[in-house]
């Protein structure tokens, strides 16, 4: 059915986009369908899509495959519970991401959407360290703080904001009410080649002097999302590592924005040739059609927690494993490693350079950076989503900027002419925005 105007006015007035302002909401844009890279607005208007969908519609949109497995499986059943019942897209989906992820990380814990294999991620880091026996009991207790670099994002749920940049970040105002943990400046170096002693110095004297406190590190390794789109350099991963091990806590990588190829590495950690003890990953899990995540550890952190007591993992969300989701993550995933990804990325990463380059001579630009299928402009000034979201629109694209970062995460299956009207719509705003 196609939306009407009383549907639209009672959106204005009632329904609560992200991150958004009821009072003076930003622009809303209905869409009637989507296919490959584009969005069809009820308006007639077609939009090329920037985002991925928060950067999770790898194939594009209205992929047969995907939507078979979904046709499928709903056939049989859409949903069960994971308490005490198992069924095989949720085999299968687990099979596929112990194959494809590091070796030591052979155990996983599936949840529903992001922020929450991160809550996940970090109950496992506090319950292996509960379950150590090796340790004193006062010890254990000791150990409930997180260590992690400013500019991140881990979510919106209270565990995962509470690992966001506390200052910076869009969740400062709870921070009253937030477990307090430890930050350090993020890495300056771009690249290895920018590496410097330096660049380790404040996190290496951080988790020296905290150490019985902390429980582990967590990262968004190589690429920071949406705590401001900053791109490292993977030997700062190493050193984090090297510390790591050297002091007997536990590394976390959150994944979910650099999962699936992203960076141009299937995983975004593979780049500095390092494994996390937790890998949390999502978004693209099931190719953008629905919410599925997971959470991967190692049998060490497992067997821990496993032979403490009760022994069982305090978790457990009503649509875990649910059998829609799953079977529709391993279509994705078996697309993408039966596809080029890698050329295709490569491809989009090679566009992305050539085409913002000349951005970076602006006055109204800061920084311009590119890696894999990730593309940002950093502007000087925050951008007014009033004014810039229907410009952006009005260029034939949607790209959804947020403070003065303009970027673009596309599916990987865009072509060049479709890359190349993103990329012209970018400059179009930047220009405006001198």
């Amino acid at each position: 059915m196609t939306i009407n105007q009383q549907q639209i006015d009672f959106d204005a007035e009632h329904i609560w986009h992200p991150y958004t302002n009821l009072s003076q909401p930003t622009p809303t844009f209905s869409v009637e369908s989507a296919e490959g890279v584009y969005l069809h607005l009820t308006n007639g208007q077609k939009v090329i899509d920037g985002m991925s969908s928060w950067w999770s519609t790898i194939h594009g949109y209205n992929h047969p495959k995907l939507n078979e497995a979904i046709i499928q499986q709903v056939s049989k059943m859409s949903h069960v519970m994971f308490g005490g019942l198992t069924h095989e897209p949720a085999i299968s989906l687990c099979q596929k991401l112990v194959d494809i992820t590091h070796p030591n990380l052979d155990k996983v814990f599936l949840a529903d959407s992001g922020s929450i294999s991160v809550e996940v991620a970090l109950k496992m880091a506090l319950q292996y360290w509960y379950s150590n026996t090796k340790l004193s009991e006062q010890k254990r207790k000791q150990k409930t703080k997180f260590l992690t670099i400013k500019n991140g994002y881990h979510g919106d749920t209270f565990a995962a904001m509470s690992v966001c940049d506390p200052v910076n970040g869009m969740h400062s105002m709870f921070e009253g009410v937030l477990q307090k943990h430890l930050f350090v400046e993020a890495p300056s170096c771009r690249n290895d080649a920018d590496w410097q002693a330096s660049d380790i110095e404040e996190f290496k004297n951080c988790i020296d002097e905290n150490v019985d406190q902390i429980a582990a590190v967590i990262l968004e390794p190589i690429v920071q999302g949406a705590g401001g789109m900053r791109i490292y350099c993977p030997e700062f991963l190493r050193q984090v590592r090297k510390l790591c091990d050297q002091h007997g806590v536990l590394l976390i990588f959150d994944e979910i924005a650099t999962g699936f190829g992203r960076t141009g590495k299937l995983f975004a950690y593979e780049h500095a040739g390092v494994c996390p003890d937790i890998l949390c990953v999502g978004k693209a899990l099931t190719g953008g059609t629905m919410s599925l995540a997971a959470t991967l550890c190692t049998e060490t952190i497992s067997s821990t927690i496993s032979s403490f007591e009760g022994g069982n993992l305090m978790h457990g969300p009503t649509f875990m494993g649910n059998p829609l989701a799953c079977a529709v993550a391993n279509a994705s995933l078996e697309l993408l490693q039966n596809s080029n990804w890698q050329s295709q990325v490569n491809s989009i990463e090679s566009q992305l350079e050539n085409e913002l380059a000349e951005c970076a001579q602006l006055e109204s630009v800061a920084d311009v950076r590119v890696i894999g299928a990730i593309g940002v402009i950093e502007l000087k000034q925050a951008v007014d989503m009033h004014v810039i979201q229907p410009r952006l629109v009005e260029l034939g694209v949607w790209i959804r900027p947020f403070g003065k970062l303009l970027y673009i995460m596309p599916p990987y299956i865009i072509n060049p002419a479709e890359l190349t009207k993103l990329t012209d719509a970018m400059k179009t705003i930047t220009l405006e925005a001198c």
